[in-house]
Parts: C-alpha cells; sequence; structure tokens
C-alpha cells in the first residue's frame, strides 16, 4: 500500500533547530504530522511544538542522543507509546537529520574525533533506521541528510565528509533491500547553509558567507527555509518514483 500524505506521520531526528526544525514547519504546512528528536534543549523543541501546533498540525518531541545506540532500543518504545496515542501503529516517512559537524585535517583528527563522527553521523542512522524500520509503513519514505561536501572538497571537511559518503552508500542499499515494502530511499545533499551548525560559522562570518556566495551559482549561502520544504516535497507523493538518488540542494556550488 503506498500512502499519501493524508494523515501521515514523519519522524525526524535533529528537528528542534536548523533544517530539521524547517522541516517539520514544511511537513505540518503540508498537513503531515511529526515525532522529532531534540538532543538536550528542550526550550527550542518546545518552539517547534508550539509552531506545529498553530499551523494545525502538532509535533511531539521526543529526547534522543543519535549517537548514544544503546538507548535506541527505549527510543523505539517510546516511539510506540506515542503513534499508538496519535491513533496509529506505525509511520510513514523517516528522516536521518541529526547530525555533527567537524573541521580538521585528515593529518591531524584524532581517532577520538573520527569516532564521535562515527557515531553520530553513521552508526546512529544506520542502526537506528534498523530498529524503526518495523514501525515504517510498507510505501513509506526514508530520507538521510548528507552533504555537498561528499561532491567537492573542502579544506578541513575529509573525515566529515568521508562518514557522509557513507552514509549516501547505506541508503543506495537501503532502496535496494526495502524495494520490496515499496519504501523509498534518498539522499539530500545541503550546500553550506546559514544555521548555528559548525557554530554558526556560515551565517556569522562575514567572510565565510561571502565565500560561499562567490562560488555559487545562485549567489548567496543556502538558508534553512531552502532545504526543508524541498525535503518535504521528496516526502510526498509527486516523487514516489524518486529512489536510491542522491539530490544535491545547494543552490548550483561549484558547478
Amino acid at each position: 500500500m503506498t500512502h499519501t500524505t493524508l494523515n501521515a506521520i514523519a519522524l525526524i531526528t535533529g528537528g528542534s533547530r536548523g533544517l530539521g526544525r524547517s522541516t517539520v514547519l514544511a511537513l505540518a504546512a503540508r498537513g503531515v504530522r511529526s515525532i522529532f528528536t531534540y538532543h538536550s534543549n528542550r526550550a527550542e523543541a518546545e518552539q517547534v511544538v508550539a509552531a506545529t501546533a498553530a499551523a494545525g498540525y502538532p509535533a511531539i518531541a521526543l529526547a534522543l542522543d543519535s549517537g548514544n545506540t544503546e538507548r535506541f532500543p527505549e527510543f523505539v518504545s517510546q516511539v510506540k507509546t506515542v503513534l499508538s496515542e496519535m491513533g496509529a501503529e506505525r509511520f510513514d516517512y523517516l528522516v536521518n537529520n541529526a547530525g555533527i559537524s567537524h573541521h580538521n585535517s585528515l593529518q591531524n583528527t584524532a581517532e577520538a574525533e573520527l569516532d564521535l563522527l562515527y557515531q553520530v553521523n553513521f552508526k546512529g542512522p544506520f542502526f537506528l533506521t534498523q530498529q524503526l524500520l518495523p514501525l515504517i509503513n510498507d510505501g513509506g519514505r526514508i530520507v538521510n541528510i548528507s552533504s555537498g561536501l561528499t561532491r567537492f572538497s573542502v579544506a578541513e571537511s575529509g573525515p566529515y565528509a568521508a562518514m557522509k559518503g557513507a552514509l549516501e552508500v547505506f541508503t543506495r542499499y537501503l532502496a535496494k533491500e526495502l524495494g520490496p515494502r515499496h519504501i523509498t530511499a534518498n539522499t539530500v545533499a545541503p550546500g553550506a547553509i546559514q544555521t548555528d551548525f559548525s557554530g554558526g560559522m556560515v551565517r556569522d562570518n562575514p567572510q565565510v558567507n561571502q565565500m560561499v556566495a562567490s562560488i555559487t551559482a545562485l549567489g548567496r549561502a543556502g538558508v534553512a527555509d531552502d532545504i526543508g520544504p524541498m525535503v518535504a516535497a521528496l516526502l510526498s507523493e509527486d516523487n514516489r518514483w524518486v529512489n536510491g538518488q542522491r539530490i544535491e540542494v545547494s543552490g548550483g556550488a561549484l558547478l
């Protein structure tokens, strides 16, 4: 059975700010209810809940450390409870958005740095997806958030980009393995976006912002709302035949 956005439910990791927040709000505008995770800032999460309630499709916020796989069974149990409260047994859309940034050369990256990147940016999405698969409706959708840095190379971005590259390969294999269930899996790869990711570097450092604008065909750095509505659109029935793809959303960076 293929699901439309009517009564659809999404689960978005890292939904309290930045791209995740934009995705939750864009889905609410399309009539999709969301369960979203936040790492530690409950106040930010509550602001998103309030904004979706105003749109008429209130979201539910759950705390989750995306790098702590030992807590995933407990989280999945929480999701089951929330779904029951929403009058559902399963959900339709999974967006693996939560992640951490990293800036260091390959030569100088310490083992602990790489381990943390692996835990949050690859191992977390891998096992969270694995454990949530029984709760995803047949005909559902999975979107994993990657990065433009898997296509072009920027100084001190190699370790981060390598983990995102692994996520992209994982996504293609998901699309293949989940084909019998009619579940699609795609990667969205944003360019440089003006959020508080990387300490707000693209947003708050004028030199970085200008550099990004200079290498982008559309002449500016991206904003969160360039991404969230695109993800919401990709999850819709209009894009049911898009599967196993990497879609870059960068305004034309380094063409």
